[in-house]
């Protein structure tokens, strides 16, 4: 039987405590525990991007992190970033330009694009996982303003 820890994070502004496995990932917390299930778990090897998450500033995979790794820290989810009306710019920008493909990737392409927006990276230099097509068509309509809007 494997031991039990105890973990502290602050996920979407509310504290949590929870006992998890050291081997649970961050992304099935999220999910199986705390209900949050914007994000998936897609490849499970931290290619495509579904799992995407933002953990003390950064974004992260959820299939490639543990819960105890976030012990501490600060995680944001799709869920969390919606709500607060961080994305809404960003979401109709995907809407208005068709980006959204199948839905089931939108979460992580989302967190993706805000990172990239926020952070004013450049595209060409982060061609990777399932992300760019969809970033490439909407960034432009996004970077007016990085400040957050309110709905």
């Amino acid at each position: 039987m494997e031991r039990m820890m105890d973990i502290t994070l602050t996920v979407n502004g509310t504290q949590v405590r929870h006992r998890v496995e050291p081997r649970e990932h961050l992304i099935d917390f999220l999910r199986e525990k705390l209900g949050l299930t914007g994000s998936h778990a897609g490849c499970e090897h931290g290619v495509c991007g579904a799992c995407t998450l933002r953990v003390n500033g950064e974004i992260v995979r959820g299939c490639l992190m543990l819960a105890v790794q976030a012990n501490g820290c600060r995680v944001d989810t799709i869920e969390g970033l919606s709500d607060s009306g961080e994305l809404a710019r960003l979401q109709k920008a995907f809407h208005e330009k068709n980006a959204l493909q199948c839905g089931f990737c939108t979460p992580g392409m989302l967190l993706a694009a805000q990172d990239l927006i926020l952070k004013d990276k450049n595209l060409h230099e982060r061609k990777s996982g399932n992300t760019f097509p969809a970033i490439t068509a909407v960034a432009p309509a996004t970077r007016r303003s990085s400040t957050p809007s309110k709905r």
